[in-house]
């Protein structure tokens, strides 16, 4: 998987290539350890060219978020693709994550307030 990280303002932006698995999983959760190590508290995974994820990576995206929640931080996904999409759907996933059809959606709505 490749893993380039942008900034958009106040938003570390990974976008994510490839496929989700455990190898690629555990190097996420370094790269987004090191972003929240350096006081970032605002991170978007575009997950535009995502072709393929599975239960390892989804594990690695639960353990990102719940390292995210101790960091009193904030996570959004965007872009997730049918197949991507009908798995987080399926797992129930899809009501924990906070999950924008757009990157510009998820980026505007770190300027707002979140309603919990």
């Amino acid at each position: 998987m490749e893993i380039k990280v942008r900034e958009e303002g106040p938003v570390a932006v990974l976008d994510l290539k490839g496929r989700l698995d455990l190898a690629s999983g555990s190097t996420l959760k370094e790269e987004i350890k090191k972003l929240y190590e350096t006081n970032h508290t605002a991170v978007h995974l575009n997950l535009t060219e995502v072709e393929f994820i599975n239960s390892s990576g989804l594990g690695s995206l639960v353990s990102i978020l719940k390292e995210t929640r101790l960091r009193k931080s904030r996570l959004t996904l965007s872009n997730l693709a049918s197949y991507v999409q009908e798995i987080f759907d399926i797992t129930q996933l899809s009501h924990i994550f906070e999950i924008f059809s757009s990157e510009q959606e998820a980026l505007t709505s770190f300027q707002s307030p979140v309603t919990s």
